[in-house]
């Protein structure tokens, strides 16, 4: 850590957003006591869509699956299943809702109807957007939700007369338009601060409304966008309010600008903290939040002990293993593993937040002996997780000693963001070895002499494996020759990978 971070630390800034910005690309690395601890990125030519409205059109209901497909103008059709589709009537007893939400697909939507519906889930992988027609719109304080007179409080504000405070003062702004969720952020907020993020929810959904019942510009694309989440920046400061930001760094006066009619508006209290980074080095370079991206795409984690861990990310699961490493303890091999698996906890909630993993994650913990030990690692994986603003469930330890948990997943991890599919493995993370392309070659050169009449062999493969043929297989190529009877010429192709080889018959 340089001694700017230690005096920034010392000076009371224990959480800092730091905001990168270029033509084609926004990034925002969320810093805690000195660490990076998220990173969210969203690039102009494919912005996230999570909390966008849109009138859709239903493409095709599927009744086996209960759940129908709806265009909403991306490029794969978005998915609404039968659960996700409350009734915007005056509806709003719980029960009653409950009773809707298990009726047949067929009986609430058709084939060509529009549809007024929010994403709650990024496309992923091969998957299209997750829809839901239960419309919430977030501001600083409170999420509004239309054709509701219900008044929720966060479990995060524990204290039951502020509870009772907050949920009295919200009530009055209940009427048939909807209700509402306060959030975290709201404890000790004051009455005029509540009723000003009431009205501004208001006046949103009355343009939805609006624009929702505007004519289609054309028959053949009734599909439009009627709301639009804030730039990532916006969102961020609206959604980390609740984390008390010490700082805000912006290199971009065009975004800081933005940014600081934002928060005059709904955040005042960090009007302060909100500073336009002139620094000489990358903004990026602060808190070595660069290489720490890098690091967060790499599959094997260092613990301080000389532990680590191995974070394999699959379509269906990611999985977590932990060794001891290089770290001997110093005591005997169950204190060793104990202590190697209480470090791993924090790693791990570490990693989840850093990489955005989410979906089943499988934790495959040392093997301990001790109940006693299970259970605190257990408790130390809770706690670590606790910090994490997305939702996690944790079911304990399976038979086989394994760690089942869930983290919801929202958006698309760092890893699907920055990397794609390896042209040369095709995304199975391994690659033949070149003593088995050597024989693969062999194995080719004996089909095609078979099947041809040829007078000799030109065989294009990969640099290094060309290096083994004329090495340590060249005898083996010599005693193909003699068998053959025909010569077999190597051409080494600097562009190949190492798997790829060509036969040509001369």
């Amino acid at each position: 850590m340089t001694q700017a971070m230690v005096n920034r630390i010392s000076n009371g800034i224990s959480t800092e957003l730091l905001i990168n910005t270029t033509p084609t690309e926004t990034r925002v690395a969320l810093v805690e006591h000195g660490m990076l601890q998220e990173v969210h990125i969203e690039r102009r030519s494919r912005r996230g869509i999570v909390g966008n409205i849109y009138r859709g059109k239903v493409t095709r209901v599927l009744p086996g699956m209960q759940a129908a497909f709806v265009d909403i103008g991306q490029e794969r059709a978005a998915f609404l299943h039968a659960s996700d589709i409350v009734p915007h009537t005056e509806c709003v007893d719980v029960a009653e809702a409950k009773q809707f939400r298990g009726e047949d697909i067929a009986s609430l939507v058709r084939q060509g109807q529009d549809i007024v519906v929010q994403v709650v889930k990024d496309p992923l992988g091969t998957k299209g957007a997750r829809l839901t027609t239960d419309i919430t719109l977030p501001s600083r304080y409170l999420v509004f939700m239309p054709d509701s007179a219900h008044v929720g409080v966060s479990q995060r504000v524990e204290d039951s007369r502020e509870r009772d405070r907050l949920k009295s003062i919200v009530g009055q702004f209940v009427d048939s338009d909807g209700g509402f969720i306060i959030r975290t952020a709201a404890d000790s907020a004051s009455e005029i601060e509540l009723a000003h993020d009431a009205a501004f929810l208001r006046r949103i959904w009355r343009k939805v409304q609006e624009r929702s019942k505007r004519p289609a510009t054309s028959k053949k694309n009734p599909v439009s966008l009627l709301y639009e989440e804030p730039s990532l920046p916006l969102r961020i400061v609206r959604d980390l309010a609740v984390c008390t930001l010490d700082r805000v760094q912006v290199d971009s006066e065009t975004e800081f600008n933005e940014l600081k009619e934002f928060v005059a508006e709904f955040t005042p209290e960090l009007s302060a903290g909100l500073e336009l980074y002139r620094g000489k080095a990358p903004i990026f370079d602060l808190f070595d939040v660069e290489n720490e991206i890098q690091r967060a795409l790499q599959r094997k984690v260092e613990l301080k002990s000389g532990g680590y861990l191995i974070i394999d990310q699959t379509e269906a699961m990611t999985t977590i293993d932990i060794n001891t490493g290089a770290f001997v303890g110093h005591r005997n091999l169950e204190e060793t593993i104990f202590n190697t698996n209480q470090e791993a906890t924090q790693a791990i909630a570490r990693q989840l937040r850093l990489r955005n993993l989410g979906g089943i994650i499988i934790i495959d913990f040392i093997d301990m002996v001790s109940e006693d030990h299970k259970q605190r690692v257990l408790h130390g994986l809770e706690l670590a997780l606790a910090q994490d603003r997305v939702k996690t469930s944790i079911s304990g330890l399976s038979q086989l000693g394994l760690v089942e948990m869930t983290r919801k997943r929202t958006r698309e991890s760092l890893e699907h963001v920055l990397c794609g599919e390896c042209p040369s493995c095709r995304g199975t993370g391994q690659l033949k070895t070149a003593e088995t392309v050597c024989n693969e070659i062999f194995r080719e050169i004996m089909r095609v002499n078979k099947a041809y009449e040829v007078d000799e062999f030109v065989v294009y493969v990969a640099p290094q494996v060309e290096q083994l043929l004329a090495g340590d297989e060249a005898h083996s190529l010599a005693e193909l020759e003699v068998f053959l009877g025909k010569r077999v010429r190597l051409k080494p192709e600097p562009l190949y990978s190492q798997d790829k080889f060509d036969v040509v018959m001369m």
